[in-house]
């Protein structure tokens, strides 16, 4: 398995800049990156889960990690930790820090990396572009081939909706709380290209589908395949795409065991012939919606009845869909207590609403202590945030 988060950059009093181009002419030089040049030329968005690196994101506000193929969860905690603290040094060094904010708490005005791909989505999609500043986690994992792939999508779809809530983290959007636990769910399904789909027949019929989108001359390439779950074009994974990017390490690791317990868990049932669940798009499309809306705070949609009930009792369920598997990897007693301290403590932008509140409305604070919280310290343990050197 393998993740790749996306960061903010920021300013020393918590204010998103456009400093990430020059943060990965660092790296790069560090040999732990790639320029936006670099990455445009290679034009393999969203498919880099071979090595670790930094590249680029749509935004100058933004840069990406991902860690290398990893086989344990303590190897993605350790990765994760590290390309971190690569980030925010590559940050420190022209001034600014990083943050695992999946959208930006306080107004900014999102500034477009350059690139000619780049460009070209500014120029097709607009506005949708034009605002799009948000940050997401993906976990990669391991199949046999696009068949076994396949079979996974189609049994997994379900649960997505719950990663989605277990992850929120982006209640603000331009200064304003937006009653949403993950506002960057919201934004993100203005995509044409992103969102649920109905089961595949076999891997022919899923990649039919992708044949059809491109057809449409609306999407630029398979790179804006920006479904809720994909194959990767480049590796024998599946890319689970749901989660806002999460303030901690942990809670990113307890995601990374729970994505492969989901996956493993499919490929068993479909081994043995158990049918994946017939549930429509659109209801899909609902629980999403409902679990962006309330995070971990509100009944979410239960896979098995279709019908609300309590975050926490959902959140039972997969676990106990999943257990063998998280038994079988050594995986069930990090999961259960991770998913467990997330419904004790609340996910990010249940941080973030304590900070907001706490401080009497300061945003810039809740950015901060974001910072803090990325860089694995306590949440009060920035009241402004340094530039560091390395």
């Amino acid at each position: 398995m393998g993740v790749e988060e996306e960061l903010l950059v920021v300013d020393p009093t918590g204010r998103p800049v456009p400093l990430g181009p020059d943060a990965l002419e660092i790296a790069a030089r560090r040999g732990e990156g790639e320029t936006a040049e670099e990455h445009d030329s290679n034009d393999d968005d969203g498919n880099e889960a071979s090595a670790a690196h930094l590249v680029p994101e749509l935004k100058a506000q933004q840069l990406e990690l991902g860690t290398p193929v990893c086989h344990t969860l303590a190897e993605v905690e350790s990765e994760l930790r590290f390309w971190r603290s690569r980030a925010d040094a590559a940050a420190a060094a022209v001034g600014g820090r990083v943050a695992a904010l999946a959208t930006s708490p306080v107004p900014v005005e999102p500034v477009a990396t350059e690139g000619e791909r780049y460009a070209q989505m500014l120029d097709a999609f607009g506005l949708t572009a034009q605002e799009m500043l948000t940050c997401g986690c993906h976990v990669h994992v391991g199949v046999e081939d696009d068949e076994e792939g396949v079979a996974v999508l189609n049994r997994i779809r379900v649960w997505l909706p719950v990663l989605t809530a277990l992850t929120a983290n982006s209640p603000f959007w331009q200064g304003t709380d937006t009653g949403y636990a993950s506002y960057r769910s919201q934004a993100w399904h203005r995509w044409p290209s992103a969102g649920p789909n109905e089961p595949f027949t076999d891997a022919a019929d899923y990649h039919r589908l992708i044949d059809a989108v491109l057809a449409t001359g609306t999407v630029l390439d398979t790179g804006m395949i920006y479904f809720d779950a994909r194959l990767s074009e480049k590796w024998p994974t599946v890319e689970v795409r749901t989660a806002d990017v999460l303030l901690r390490v942990e809670d990113a690791v307890t995601l990374a065991g729970l994505v492969r317990g989901l996956v493993e868990t499919a490929a068993r049932e479909a081994e043995t012939g158990i049918a994946p669940p017939q549930v429509r798009a659109e209801v899909l499309r609902v629980a999403a919606w409902r679990a962006g809306r309330s995070g971990l705070t509100g009944d979410l949609i239960d896979p098995r009845s279709g019908t609300p009930a309590p975050a926490a009792e959902v959140l039972a369920a997969l676990l106990e869909h999943v257990r063998p598997a998280l038994t079988d990897a050594g995986d069930e007693h990090r999961v259960s207590e991770g998913v467990g301290e997330l419904l004790r403590r609340g996910t990010g932008a249940d941080l973030q609403r304590r900070v907001h509140r706490r401080t009497g409305g300061d945003l810039t604070a809740v950015v901060r202590a974001a910072v803090a919280v990325t860089a694995g310290e306590p949440e009060d343990a920035a009241q402004a945030v340094p530039s560091r050197t390395d």
